[in-house]
């Protein structure tokens, strides 16, 4: 599992359920502290609405996540947000569902599809892409090797981060992480190059 789905940016969706209006919106995230962000941010926006429910996914692995009903009856919220989420195969993302209710009770299966729904909307007015799981090699090693180094370089692509040139050379490279083993053999083999662990 070198890549993964997410959206390139935030997007909305609305649903409309018996006079209950359901807001939709979904952020790119990687963090759970960006997470809080955005759910702080929006309960304050929409301080005067019923319910402020969201669910994320974080990770490559997508082994980190959480939903949250907000005081909406247990898993009528949170869950199916976080359903959405799954059928869509994306991580990394926030979807958060602002609930201003229109004085008619809709049911838990109700406030089920509504949820579900309203999330739907959000995912289907973003933008998918797919990004790659990266890794990072940094690494040191003498100014007359430059030319092996670079060779490497060139035919493996990785993206060049940092490099210095002081006493000796160094640099940092990033490339996806199923190519990492084979430029990591290949820079092994070059003399007095030193992997830094």
């Amino acid at each position: 599992m070198d890549s993964y789905l997410t959206i390139q940016s935030p997007s909305e969706g609305i649903y409309t359920e018996k006079r209950s209006k359901f807001l939709a919106f979904a952020f790119p995230v990687s963090t759970p502290e960006e997470v809080k962000e955005w759910v702080e941010t929006y309960q304050k926006k929409y301080y005067d609405a019923r319910h402020v429910c969201y669910a994320y996914m974080l990770g490559a692995e997508r082994l980190q996540f959480r939903a949250n009903d907000n005081g909406e009856p247990s898993g009528t919220a949170g869950k199916p947000i976080l359903g959405q989420i799954n059928s869509n195969n994306l991580t990394n993302i926030l979807i958060l569902v602002v609930r201003y209710f229109g004085g008619i009770k809709l049911g838990t299966s109700g406030l089920i599809v509504a949820y579900r729904t309203a999330a739907a909307e959000a995912i289907a007015a973003a933008q998918i892409v797919e990004r790659t799981v990266d890794e990072t090699l940094s690494f040191h090693f003498d100014y007359v090797y430059m030319n092996d180094v670079m060779r490497i370089v060139k035919e493996e692509t990785p993206e060049i981060v940092q490099q210095g040139y002081d006493s000796d050379c160094s640099m940092t490279l990033r490339i996806r992480r199923d190519a990492m083993p084979r430029l990591r053999a290949r820079l092994e083999k070059v003399e007095t190059l030193q992997i830094e662990e």
